[in-house]
């Protein structure tokens, strides 16, 4: 549906299940992508999938240093960036009463900090190139809060003020910075849960399905498609009616 044969795109956080199903909805339309992650073993069979579509870095984002290394990295590698995926996401939870500083910060540092600095790294060469989509995953516990998680729930509000200031500075450049906020998620970790918590989640979702990656995924793809340009500033959220925002 969509033509990606000329973009080239970043994906962080590729080694999880959204951000895999990201990697691969973009190399089916096409795109040249950067995978990062900290998995090498699930990097390396994606590009053993996708061997034309695929490069393929091992990032952690906890680190500033690597951080500051990863789009000129990409861009020596791959070529200029055209679509930026932020996905890259950790949680430490822990109610607020006993959250220490450490597990404030760690959160913040990949789910917020790291996300700002790609996205200030690549705006330069979109705004020469007068093209540019950059995405930001967040989480509906950004919208609507979550007991345990005021730490991870504070870096996805964070991305969507990020976001939204970001398009006002961009946009006139042909450039969209906009937020897919995706709810329950059939991931590794929600497949941690019993049946008795599953069917707890369940219950509160208007479609009583959990959803899949590729629901993620597929809105991905449209928000960093030639056909959403005049989507911008926006959140796409993502999550069976359970938070209509």
């Amino acid at each position: 549906m969509f033509d990606y044969s000329n973009k080239i795109a970043l994906v962080t956080g590729a080694s999880g299940d959204i951000g895999a199903a990201i990697a691969v909805s973009l190399a089916k339309q096409s795109a040249k992508v950067a995978i990062t992650g900290t998995r090498s073993n699930i990097l390396e069979k994606m590009c053993s999938e996708y061997p034309k579509a695929f490069t393929s870095i091992v990032c952690d984002l906890s680190k500033s240093k690597n951080v500051d290394m990863l789009v000129p990295e990409v861009e020596d590698k791959v070529g200029p960036i055209d679509i930026l995926i932020n996905n890259a996401g950790i949680t430490d939870d822990q109610l607020a009463i006993r959250m220490n500083k450490d597990m404030w910060n760690s959160v913040m540092e990949v789910n917020l900090f790291a996300a700002f600095n790609l996205s200030k790294s690549v705006i330069k060469g979109m705004m020469k190139r007068r093209y540019g989509r950059i995405i930001q995953i967040t989480s509906i516990v950004g919208h609507i809060g979550n007991p345990g998680q005021v730490n991870y729930a504070a870096s996805k509000a964070g991305l969507v003020g990020m976001s939204k200031s970001l398009a006002l500075e961009v946009a006139s450049r042909n450039i969209t910075s906009n937020c897919i906020a995706p709810g329950f998620i059939k991931t590794s970790m929600t497949e941690g849960l019993n049946e008795s918590q599953k069917e707890k989640l369940i219950e509160k979702i208007p479609s009583k399905k959990l959803g899949l990656p590729q629901d993620v995924a597929s809105a991905c793809v449209f928000l960093a498609s030639e056909e959403a340009a005049y989507i911008n500033g926006s959140t796409i959220h993502v999550n069976g009616g359970l938070a209509m925002i």
